[in-house]
This record gives C-alpha cells, sequence and structure tokens, in this order.
C-alpha cells in the first residue's frame, strides 16, 4: 500500500489518478510528478515498487499539500472576510463568491429552499 503526505492512495486505480486523492494535487501536477520521477502513468498504484514510492515522495516533499494547503486557504478567506472586501462578505454570507447568478441556481451555496407561506394569497388580492 502507497501512503504519501498522510493519505492511502487507491491500490486499484492508476497512480494518475490515485496520486490526485490528496489534497492539492490535481491532473497537471500528477503528470508532471510521475514525468519527473520517471514512472509510467498508467501503472496501478498497487504494481509500484517501494524505490519508485520513495521518488514520488521526494518530489511531493518540497510542496505544500494537505493539512497545511487547506489551513493557509482558510486563513486566505479569514483574511478577506477581516478587512472586509467584497469577496470576504459574500464568504460571511455563504453566498456565491466568483460572480454567478443568485436569482436562480446557487442552491449549493444558498441550502435548500424555503417555501413562504402565504405568498400566493397576496398576490390574488391585488
Amino acid at each position: 500500500m502507497a501512503r504519501l503526505a498522510g493519505v492511502d492512495l487507491p491500490k486499484n486505480k492508476r497512480i494518475l489518478i490515485g496520486l490526485q486523492s490528496i489534497y492539492g494535487i490535481g491532473n497537471s501536477f500528477s503528470k508532471k510528478i510521475l514525468e519527473e520521477a520517471g514512472i509510467d502513468e498508467n501503472k496501478k498504484v498497487s504494481a509500484l515498487t517501494d524505490d519508485e514510492v520513495n521518488k514520488i515522495r521526494a518530489i511531493i516533499s518540497t510542496v505544500k499539500l494537505e493539512g497545511a494547503l487547506r489551513s493557509e486557504v482558510q486563513l486566505n478567506i479569514k483574511r478577506l472576510m477581516d478587512i472586509g472586501t467584497y469577496r470576504g462578505k459574500r464568504h460571511r454570507k455563504g453566498l456565491p463568491v466568483r460572480g454567478q447568478r443568485t436569482k436562480t441556481n446557487s442552491r449549493t451555496r444558498k441550502g435548500k429552499r424555503k417555501t413562504v407561506a402565504g405568498k400566493k394569497k397576496a398576490a390574488a388580492k391585488k
């Protein structure tokens, strides 16, 4: 079993995909790591030798990943909220931050829709 950066990599997946289970490693960075280590990206995680795992571990150790990266992102968001930027206010309110529309959609950020009682009756009286 390959364990890198405190994460157990899934055994049955290719190493290219398995590396992406580590927070902070995406597709392009995973390709770059494997190219630098000289490992075939189609190789399964379970087929890796200890030497190959150590090569990957050496390359990964130079980059901020997992817990350190998560805390840095949270500190960046907290800084935006503290200085009162537009993005910080959107984070505080739990609304979309990157300019998406909110009249419709944005249910992930806003939460489940709450129905308002008596809305139909008020419209009928007019």
